[in-house]
């Protein structure tokens, strides 16, 4: 198989010098940046599971055909058609009656973590873009590489989503206050931050790529997962970059520690929104959160505050209810039409302060249509 190949996921399997089978799942919409839809979730999802049990495979690498992204997060537009469709519908009210929402974000949910309790090592090689959920497939992997044309955030206040796929979790876990002030900006990392913020495990120049993939072919692989990992760590770690500079996040930590410090959200946005033009990156990230969705902001930061000490698995449940809840409601079909569909980029929010919220508006967003044990999710985490 090439990258001509018509698949949005190609499948390969090659075999080691020692005949042991190394499995590559490459992302194959470079038009689209590889963004991702039910069809590749669902492919993905099979193949995955099928290498999990298969004996013959010691290693599986996630990639992305081309040179500009691994990917740059779901593909909106089939979504905005569906939540248009149901805000239109007798079912409005009714978060679970948009099916196409429901089994795409379940589905990629599922799928995200799956590969964050895989039993097997996971490389994920996440040049160039890596945003939304890009960052949900590239998280979970056992060994994320990271190159010099990197950029990873979550930029869902951008279209009134929240960063989700496990992002509540992997922000909540981000050094200081940066995990909440990531979520509010959609601040892009480079290598360097991704590094720091914990989304990333090793830099390697691009240009090593091949040789990486020559290295591993040579490696007395095993069938035990551990000495695999064991393996696929130091090899990495030959290649990575070392004495790295500081990016921009952690150059600026201290004050991001200092802006998010408040215990209201207002004062929080209106430390942000007040920074100094004089920094590139964060005036940037400032005038985003300006931008932006304040349902998604207000959300965001509560979803961090009530899920600060629950499982993945916990994460992820809380996360579908609130993904479908934002389906349900008007700031992600206005998000995605001034991004994407007319492109006017004037959003017009609902509520468009955070002043006109109510806090029953907000526990909307965590109130489950489903008892504990029917959660479309509830098996994850379970033996």
């Amino acid at each position: 198989m090439n990258d001509s190949d018509s698949s949005p996921v190609i499948f390969e399997k090659l075999r080691a010098d020692n005949g042991a089978g190394i499995a590559i799942a490459r992302l194959n919409v470079p038009r689209t940046h590889h963004s991702l839809s039910l069809e590749m979730i669902d492919l993905l999802s099979a193949s995955l599971s099928q290498w999990a049990i298969d004996p013959a495979i010691a290693l599986v690498i996630l990639e992305a055909s081309g040179e500009k992204a691994f990917c740059a997060g779901a593909d909106l537009h089939h979504l905005h058609k569906t939540m248009v469709a149901h805000h239109a519908s007798e079912q409005r009210d009714d978060i679970c009656a948009n099916t196409y929402a429901f089994d795409f974000f379940s589905r990629e949910y599922r799928l995200d973590y799956l590969i964050h309790t895989y039993p097997k090592p996971v490389l994920c090689w996440g040049h160039g873009i890596v945003m939304g959920g890009g960052v949900g497939l590239m998280s979970g992997a056992s060994h994320r590489v990271v190159t010099e044309s990197s950029r990873v955030a979550m930029p869902e206040i951008t279209i009134g989503l929240f960063p989700d796929v496990g992002g509540t979790w992997l922000l909540n876990r981000a050094p200081g206050c940066s995990g909440l002030f990531l979520a509010l900006t959609g601040a892009q990392l480079n290598a360097e931050d991704a590094l720091f913020a914990g989304l990333a495990d090793y830099k390697i120049n691009q240009a090593q790529k091949s040789q990486v993939l020559v290295k591993l072919m040579e490696l007395p692989w095993s069938s035990m997962a551990r000495d695999n990992s064991r393996l696929l760590g130091n090899t990495l770690r030959s290649f990575a970059a070392t004495n790295l500079a500081h990016g921009p996040l952690r150059e600026n930590l201290d004050l991001i520690n200092s802006l998010c410090g408040h215990v209201d959200l207002a004062e929080i946005v209106s430390a942000i929104t007040s920074v100094s033009k004089d920094n590139a990156w964060l005036a940037k990230a400032a005038a985003t959160l300006a931008a932006g969705s304040p349902g998604s902001a207000a959300l965001s930061a509560e979803l961090q505050r009530r899920l600060l000490h629950c499982s993945l698995a916990e994460t992820f449940r809380a996360e579908l209810v609130a993904a479908l809840t934002c389906t349900a409601r008007p700031d992600l079909t206005e998000g995605i039409r001034a991004l994407l569909i007319d492109k006017d980029r004037q959003p017009r929010w609902n509520p468009a302060t955070l002043t006109e919220m109510t806090s029953n508006w907000l526990n909307g967003f965590f109130e489950s249509p489903w008892a504990k044990k029917e959660h479309p999710l509830a098996d994850l985490g379970c033996p």
